[in-house]
């Protein structure tokens, strides 16, 4: 074969190649979005789900005995992970309370997010998510949804414009201020505007639980739209501390984890009931009652809904806003309320972000599953979003899992990111089985890159920053262009007063 014929045939070959390629590619597309195209029809067609999302309070990644728990049992929220899906890579929006929550809220990092930071606001809750800002809540509410939220709040003091009201929720019963969440037996709740003066709580008085009045306004919430299609956020303040149960939970762990640890804390004067943890002498056996007494909430939760005939067409969401705290008596190296993970709450290594997910949707999850996939609070807008068919928000960090709870092809996170504005400023970016951190971002000299392999090293205890140079350079390079500037919330200011 001479020169000319020999080119003519060589760049045939080439051109043959070439067009196979764009035809598996193309072909590898389509069966995707056909896929996302079919499930997007689906989800049309079919009756619109309603959505219970429980936020439990510093709930560890090990405090679920479906996730290893050996000292003590939740068969309620098991049962919805043998009935559901069990996520094992799920992040909490931050590794603190109220930026967690306002990233779950809008689909955004925390270095996104409004609130980046526990803000506090005197005489009583935090500072407000903006009046412009979108809210998943609000996103229920333009679909026709009734939007109702139990429990804790930390977005937005009383009558601003981020109070619960003004933020897409029609209803809301229970704590504005996370800092009276810390206290049980509070001297008031908050019901829409109206404060609910609780009388058998005046003084040193524990005459009301004031979770379980938070739970029975739920359940009244089910019951009264039970003809309509609805929103129930239940942002649970258990088990955060003050370690406090009612005395038949906490007989039932009274002598069971020796030895105890006593905690002395604030149980009179000025402070009282306004953020200071009161004493707890039996702290692992508080702590016990208090998961058990959650656990217990969840499963009268199912119940109500069967009772209803609501189940079929229910999702419920279970997660907790950050890893375990070590307040107020909690121990939760006790309990390996972290796992295999390192860290606590306010960090950002693993036991700080990562929690346990469970998604239950009878009939449309397939019962006892699991799933590695890797997510976080900012997923969850887009994902009801596409299970109640509306159009995703633009311009928001969040993939939706919904492929994931349906068993179909998922599209990944190019890179989840977090910051932490309190203790000198933290950092941490995950890309794919890879994990960076820095702490201390805000001093000079800064502490060094940490680089992990969490596939390989998921407690984060073999940093290979200078074994791995040049992905230590790609996810320094991500972390650099990963967040914009907050004017309310700079990164790494201490100025204004951290609540817990």
């Amino acid at each position: 074969m001479n020169y000319f014929y020999r080119e003519l045939y060589t760049k045939y070959i080439i051109m043959i190649k070439l067009k196979a390629s764009y035809f598996i590619v193309v072909i590898s597309i389509s069966i995707f979005v056909g896929c996302s195209n079919k499930n997007a029809e689906n989800q049309q067609n079919e009756p619109k789900p309603n959505i219970i999302y429980i936020l439990a309070d510093d709930l560890g990644y090990g405090d679920l005995s479906v996730y290893g728990q050996q000292h003590f049992s939740t068969p309620n929220i098991d049962r919805l992970a043998s009935e559901g899906v069990r996520f094992t890579q799920h992040y909490a929006g931050s590794t603190v309370c109220a930026p967690s929550r306002s990233s779950l809220m809008t689909g955004l990092h925390t270095g996104h997010t409004p609130i980046r930071g526990n803000k506090e606001w005197k005489p009583e809750g935090q500072w407000p998510m903006p009046a412009d800002t979108y809210t998943m809540a609000e996103m229920f509410k333009e679909a026709g949804y009734v939007t109702g939220a139990f429990g804790k709040w930390g977005l937005g003091y009383p009558g601003s414009e981020g109070d619960p009201n003004k933020q897409g929720f029609d209803e809301f019963y229970g704590y504005n201020c996370q800092r009276i969440a810390h206290n049980y037996y509070p001297f008031h709740m908050w019901h829409n505007q109206d404060k609910i003066i609780l009388a058998n709580n005046a003084g040193q008085g524990r005459g009301t639980y004031g979770p379980e009045l938070i739970h029975q306004q739920a359940l009244k919430f089910l019951e009264e739209n039970k003809d309509n299609k609805f929103f129930m956020f239940y942002p649970s303040a258990i088990p955060h501390a003050e370690l406090f149960a009612p005395e038949n939970y906490i007989e039932k762990y009274r002598g069971k984890f020796l030895p105890e640890k006593s905690y002395k804390g604030v149980d009179d004067g000025e402070n009282y009931k306004l953020g200071p943890y009161g004493s707890q002498p039996e702290s692992h056996a508080a702590f016990a009652a208090m998961v058990n007494y959650l656990d217990d909430q969840v499963g009268e939760l199912v119940a109500k809904l069967k009772e209803l005939g609501l189940d079929k067409n229910t999702m419920i969401i279970f997660t907790s806003d950050n890893g375990p705290h070590m307040e107020g008596g909690a121990d939760p190296d006790y309990f390996d309320s972290n796992g295999i993970l390192k860290g606590y709450k306010r960090d950002l290594y693993e036991g700080g972000i990562r929690v346990p997910m469970i998604a239950w949707w009878p009939g449309k999850i397939k019962a006892g599953t699991q799933t590695d996939h890797v997510s976080a609070f900012w997923d969850v807008m887009p994902t009801v979003a596409e299970i109640i068919g509306v159009d995703i928000p633009q311009n928001i960090d969040g993939i939706s899992f919904l492929p994931t709870l349906l068993q179909e092809p998922q599209k990944e996170h190019d890179f989840l990111y977090w910051e932490f504005h309190e203790r000198g400023g933290r950092q941490a970016l995950r890309k794919g089985d890879w994990k960076l951190v820095q702490y201390n971002v805000n001093k000079e000299p800064r502490k060094p890159y940490e680089l992990y392999n969490l596939n390989n090293d998921p407690g984060e205890e073999n940093d290979l920053a200078k074994d791995q140079p040049e992905k230590l350079e790609e996810l320094k390079n991500l972390l650099k262009n990963a967040r914009t500037e907050s004017e309310i919330f700079k990164f790494g200011s201490v100025s204004y007063n951290a609540e817990k």
